[in-house]
């Protein structure tokens, strides 16, 4: 991936500082509970003035955002393609990955096992695990044709709205559906009075 591309460590800050409006931010964290393979919205904010102090890095729109730390090995490495209008501050446990590759495309491999079979022996372990720039830079990414990597992304984007859908809709489904059968329940049930024997 060296060859293809750059990577930048974020900078530290700590979940006292992220607030509820201001500049968009990721912390190492939310990589695991709440972004997917793409985020065009962060979920937290830090302060203009906490930016320009701690001088705090930034990826921006097309960048991918890789973990870099975790309590588990499988936690480490997994990517989001930025795709806000604005770039999102990102935490020292994370980096960011510019290339000319479709970001989405770079950020479902990350989730692959070939991926992480090749980050794996350049993990440190402890209390927490971690990668550092030189593990991820020598992970070997194939890089087919761009009309390729857009095929394949469109396909992927497909699966993961099916899947995201039957997760997150099958419920809303459900729910709907009860709805529905305890109006027409209730609409089928109901006489006219003087139809009503007693």
């Amino acid at each position: 991936m060296s060859e293809l591309g750059v990577f930048q460590r974020g900078r530290r800050f700590v979940k006292d500082d992220m607030i509820a409006e201001g500049v968009p931010c990721i912390h190492y964290g939310e990589m695991y509970t709440y972004y997917g393979t793409w985020a065009n919205e962060a979920k937290s904010f830090v302060s203009e003035g906490l930016v320009k102090r701690k001088n705090l890095r930034v990826a921006k729109y097309g960048d991918v955002v890789i973990v870099a730390a975790g309590e588990t090995i499988e936690d480490i490495g997994l990517g989001t393609a930025w795709l806000g209008k604005e770039g999102v501050v990102i935490h020292d446990a994370c980096f960011s990955f510019r290339s000319p590759l479709n970001p989405k495309y770079v950020a479902y491999f990350t989730r692959t096992k070939k991926f992480h079979d090749q980050i794996k022996k350049h993990i440190s372990s402890g209390k927490i695990s971690a990668i550092n720039a030189r593990g991820l830079e020598k992970v070997l990414i194939p890089v087919p044709s761009p009309e390729e990597q857009d095929r394949i992304v469109t396909v992927l984007d497909k699966f993961d709205i099916l899947t995201t859908s039957i997760s997150e809709g099958l419920p809303k489904e459900i729910e709907l559906r009860k709805k529905q059968y305890e109006y027409y329940r209730d609409l089928l049930l109901t006489f006219p009075k003087n139809n009503v024997e007693s």
